[in-house]
């Protein structure tokens, strides 16, 4: 005889609590955890809520286990990881979503029972009402980031570091990057307007749009077609730093997803760009979005490492080198919240390393007159203007063209946007010409 189905919304939060398990008790990638569970939900609209209770869970996660640390005399431990991600699910959909309070209790209250938990039930079921009556904790918006973190974050960025942290701890908005290949911005402005679909354009993106509230892809129009992809305003920024022309050689040293390749050969058919990563899983992805935005036929894809150019590169240089490169992901928190969970002090320092080796890598196969792009997603100085200054002091024909404002604060020979500034992502730039 088969089972009785699980009540509406049952099955949403029993997979949000075993991700969150996974996530804060035993130290997995919140990423790689979606790409596990979401496919198991047949509703769209269970996969969104999933993700929406995960984000939020993680990024109110002080408070919510500071209400557990006084409400109960023993808060969930290690080898209850899916009882305390149950409970931060339960205070994330009552604090930081606001959903109804009777469907969220009921729901979250037998997904407990459906965890294998009936004992606990009554108790999840007090621990919400009380969040309920009383509200949750106040704790500082810093409170999520680790002390060395937060120190780190507070010297390299004294007057704005505040700010930082709030922008950290709030939803990112969906930034959209309309493919020129088929429509121009403005053209596609009115095809969500059509659709019903609120969105503004930015001055600075000659491509971008900013949505008023996030949606699922699928309901984009065109998205299937490669009509236009999701990036954040601050990637987009990067195929301003040059001009590019049909016929130019451009290696994307780290280029998974793809966004930034897809991006260029959207602007520029017949531009002959190289996309490259470590990361053959990884460099599917490139694959993919190369294939769905219609630009495949102008890229070559590698599974290579950037920084030994001797094994896959032919000798020919080349006239841009994007590097893009790893880092401590510090400025794009609002959506990789569990970065603050596993980032340790030394993990930094590893990536000081692998970021020195790609600089040295990518300037050799750039040819004299050629540009370098060095970005990432981090806000820490060590990794940015010092790693650039290192880079520069070492290095022979280094010659720094100044970018303007709108790539945000001057950091050394770059810039530096910081989390929340015009709605976007943390993201450093540095263009550096090869003049010998």
């Amino acid at each position: 005889m088969n089972a009785a189905p699980a009540p509406a919304g049952v099955a949403a939060r029993v997979a949000a609590a075993r991700i969150l398990a996974a996530v804060i008790g035993h130290g997995r990638s919140l990423k790689a955890e979606f790409a596990a569970v979401l496919p198991g939900l047949d509703e769209p609209r269970d996969r969104a809520l999933v993700e929406a209770i995960c984000f939020a869970a993680l990024r109110r996660r002080p408070a919510y286990e500071a209400a557990l640390g006084q409400w109960l005399e023993r808060p969930p431990g290690r080898r209850d990881a899916d009882l305390k991600g149950l409970l931060l699910a339960g205070l994330a959909q009552l604090d930081a979503l606001a959903l109804p309070a009777h469907a969220a209790l009921s729901a979250t209250v037998d997904a407990c029972r459906a965890l294998g938990r009936p004992r606990q039930a009554g108790m999840v079921n007090a621990v919400l009402r009380r969040a309920q009556r009383e509200g949750l904790p106040a704790v500082a918006a810093d409170a999520s980031w680790p002390q060395w973190l937060r120190d780190e974050v507070r010297r390299d960025w004294r007057e704005q570091a505040d700010a930082v942290f709030q922008a950290s701890a709030e939803p990112a908005p969906m930034w959209l990057r309309v493919n020129r290949r088929q429509h121009d911005r403005d053209a596609y402005l009115a095809l969500l307007a059509e659709a019903g679909i609120a969105a503004s354009a930015a001055p600075d993106l000659a491509d971008g749009l900013r949505l008023a509230e996030p949606m699922p892809v699928a309901q984009l129009p065109g998205f299937a077609e490669g009509a236009v992809s999701v990036q954040d305003g601050s990637a987009q920024q990067v195929a301003d730093l040059f001009a590019p022309r049909p016929g130019l050689r451009v290696l994307d040293a780290c280029a998974a997803p793809g966004g930034k390749a897809a991006h260029l050969l959207e602007r520029v058919p017949g531009l002959q760009l190289t996309a490259i990563d470590i990361d053959p899983r990884r460099l599917r992805r490139v694959s993919e979005t190369l294939a769905r935005t219609g630009v495949d036929e102008g890229a070559q894809v590698l599974a290579a490492d950037a920084a030994e150019p001797e094994r896959w590169w032919d000798g020919v240089p080349f006239d841009v080198v994007l590097l893009d490169a790893p880092c401590s992901a510090t400025g794009i928190v609002r959506r990789q919240p569990d970065v603050l969970l596993h980032r340790r002090a030394e993990d930094v320092d590893t990536l000081l390393g692998v970021q020195a080796r790609l600089l040295d890598a990518a300037w050799r196969v750039l040819r004299p007159g050629g540009c370098l792009l060095y970005t990432t997603c981090s806000l820490l100085r060590r990794e940015n203007e010092r790693q650039v200054a290192q880079f520069i002091a070492r290095t022979d024909g280094v010659q720094v063209e100044p970018l303007p404002e709108h790539f945000g604060h001057v950091a050394g020979a770059g810039r530096q946007r910081l989390p929340g500034e015009q709605g976007r992502d943390g993201f450093f730039y540095v263009k550096l010409l090869k003049t010998s």
